[in-house]
């Protein structure tokens, strides 16, 4: 091989470059695969601890302000246990005087409550035995437990707590629509003590009121979020809910505005109060997402009325671990830019024997089958790989003459055997085509010329015989006119449907009717005519003939249409079942127009059926009809400008709609 053949590869330094990168890739694909990989699992992991340390916290953090909550009713109730059996108490109340009103005006400054009292057992009887804590007094058990107080509970204490305790509600996106507009119960620590005093037994009964109570729930956050352990970090707010409203909440609407009114959203309220679970999520609340913890707060009933709520602003802790993810990102580049130059050092003796390799195949894929490799001077595995390759491209070119003389000629016989075979299906189809409409229209001659033979003789004799009737009974056919005239008038239909089935045969010669018909005394009609079918069975026909525009139509081919369909639905029920005939207006594509509804309570239609009914010749009933009522029904439909279509009815059965346009 000469110089110039060895050289060549410093003229396309483009190409050695791709040789590189692929070599590049293979090298590094563990490091840029695998990595990532172990990286997306471990931070996914890692991700995953972290949501869950966090969700540990709120958890936590929760568990505190519930203690603190049940410190608060353990403290009220042992607090007034102390007052009810005390001797200070027994004295005042024996007393039974002024003293005692200001004793116990005195004990609930004392105390920090928002009332005290005394019930007698003789006044229990009625409205204040309904709480439990003072039924549990009377029993000699000292009970508190938070319960819902009613405005007008309220109202009855002094210090205007019905006033406190009334909050307006805010709307509140994703929340529960309701109609109310404020919320005036009060959520209270309802406590009772029993008294059982030489002379006196009954109750002491104290409360806290806990709607705006701005102490206690900032004694929550503060316990929660203020100690020495977290030093402040982290953005806690503290809530307790009236079922879903909060009535005492250190969240902000704005810098000094709390959100007193607002409500916690529908998902929250539904896993709280109405499952009783206890939320650890994340929860949007009122302007920004939290790290949330909803407990769910029973009444003495034992009902679910409300929520004590802690969380924590997630936004810092989201940019902590975008922090980290960058962080791990930033490393992971560091180390690929490393290792690339690191590689290509290490590899460089091998690009060039692969580059001439590389430039060797581009010939050969450009249509080059001459090109070879060469001696590459070595006898290391890359030589050897140029040895094999020269055998096999010897190979392949001559493969490739041989196959392109093969596919020549395969070519030639596909295209002429392509040829014949689409001939050939186009005739087929042709002849299909003309053997389809052929026996269709051989069909129709043959049905059509019997059923003019085979009716109009009889309804010739049925017409002699009403006109001999009416001779022989001269004067005394005035009192069977109308049943006489009946009889001429269905006599002269069934000659127009003799004439119709001629007509369908030959639709080209059809006319346009200029008649103006209503179509409720149509189906009316159409009733009575069924009448004698309607009678043998247990069908129940119902109408709901709402006032609709008159369609310009011919009488007698809406009648054949309504009846028609009539029938099919009789026929489908059997001897049991409803028969649901509705008219009304309804416009279609801008037009105005008149829709009639024919509906039974029968099988209803099967998959596919709704379009194949009104083929000519389909029928169901094999052996009892020639499938043309539909097709014929269609036909007259759209001859008027009409539509008509089958369905399933919304409550079972079949439901064929006849929708004409206005006259």
């Amino acid at each position: 091989m000469d110089r110039s053949t060895i050289d060549r590869p410093r003229r396309a330094p483009w190409r050695a470059s791709s040789v590189r990168l692929r070599l590049l890739v293979l090298a590094l694909a563990p490091l840029t695969v695998l990595m990532p990989l172990l990286l997306i699992l471990g931070m996914t992991r890692w991700t995953s601890d972290y949501d869950a340390l966090l969700i540990a916290n709120v958890d936590s953090d929760l568990r505190i302000a519930e203690q603190y909550l049940a410190r608060i009713m353990t403290t009220t109730g042992d607090e007034l246990t102390g007052v009810a059996e005390s001797a200070e108490f027994a004295r005042v109340l024996a007393d039974n005087g002024l003293a005692f009103d200001s004793y116990l005006a005195e004990k609930r400054e004392a105390l920090a409550l928002d009332f005290l009292y005394y019930l007698p057992e003789a006044d229990t009887v009625g409205a204040p035995a309904r709480w439990p804590v003072i039924v549990s007094g009377l029993n000699g058990q000292p009970s508190t437990e938070i319960d819902i107080f009613s405005g007008a509970d309220l109202a009855a204490f002094p210090g205007q707590l019905d006033a406190r305790a009334r909050i307006p509600l805010i709307e509140t996106e994703a929340a529960v629509p309701t109609d109310r507009t404020v919320e005036d119960r009060g959520m209270v620590v309802h406590s009772a003590a029993p008294v059982a005093l030489d002379g006196h037994t009954g109750v002491l009964v104290g409360g806290i009121l806990l709607n705006r109570n701005l102490q206690f729930i900032d004694t929550i956050n503060a316990l929660v979020y203020l100690n020495a352990v977290t030093g402040g970090e982290r953005q806690g707010t503290a809530t307790l809910f009236l079922e879903d409203v909060r009535v005492s909440t250190n969240v902000r609407l704005f810098e000094d505005v709390r959100a007193l009114g607002t409500r916690v959203s529908a998902v929250v309220r539904q896993g709280v109060l109405g499952d009783g679970q206890t939320w650890l999520d994340r929860a949007f609340v009122v302007n920004d997402w939290y790290i949330s913890g909803y407990l769910p707060v029973t009444d003495s009933f034992g009902d679910r009325v409300g929520m004590l709520y802690v969380g924590f602003l997630e936004a810092p802790f989201t940019a902590a671990k975008r922090r980290a993810v960058l962080w791990m990102l930033a490393a992971f580049v560091g180390v690929l830019i490393l290792s690339v130059p690191l590689f290509l050092t290490l590899a460089r003796g091998i690009f060039a024997p692969l580059e001439r390799m590389t430039r060797t195949m581009q010939r050969v894929g450009a249509g080059d089958l001459s090109a070879r490799y060469g001696d590459v001077g070595a006898r290391d595995e890359i030589g050897q790989v140029a040895a094999h390759l020269d055998d096999l491209l010897g190979q392949v070119q001559d493969r490739d003459a041989r196959l392109r003389a093969w596919g020549n000629e395969l070519n030639q016989r596909v295209e002429e055997r392509t040829a014949e075979l689409r001939e050939a299906n186009a005739k087929l189809e042709e002849t299909y085509r003309q053997l389809v409409m052929n026996e269709k229209l051989a069909s129709i001659g043959e049905i059509t010329a019997g059923v003019a033979h085979e009716i109009n003789n009889p309804v010739a004799v049925i017409q002699g015989n009403v006109d001999v009737i009416r001779e022989t009974l001269g004067d005394k056919a005035a009192s069977v006119k109308t049943e006489l005239d009946l009889v001429d008038r269905q006599v002269t239909r069934i000659d127009a449907m003799v004439g119709k089935l001629l007509q369908f045969a030959r639709p080209g010669e059809f006319h346009a009717y200029d008649d103006v018909v209503s179509l409720t005394p149509l189906v009316e009609d159409c009733l009575l005519l069924v009448e004698h079918v309607l009678s043998k069975s247990a069908i129940t026909v119902e109408t709901w003939m709402e006032t609709a525009p008159d369609v310009r139509a011919d009488p007698g081919e809406m009648q054949q249409v309504i009846i028609n369909l009539i029938m099919n639905a009789l026929q489908a029920m059997g001897s049991n079942g409803r028969l649901t005939l509705s008219l009304s207006t309804e416009t279609r594509n801008g037009q105005d127009g008149a829709c009639l509804s024919v509906q039974d309570s029968g099988p209803g239609l099967s998959d596919g059926m709704a379009e194949a009914v009104f083929d000519p010749f389909f029928t169901t009933k094999h052996g009892e009809g020639t499938g043309l009522g539909l097709s014929i029904s269609q036909t007259l439909v759209q001859r008027a400008g009409g539509l008509i279509t089958a369905a399933n009815g919304p409550g079972g059965g079949a439901q064929f709609r006849v929708w004409l346009p206005a006259a």
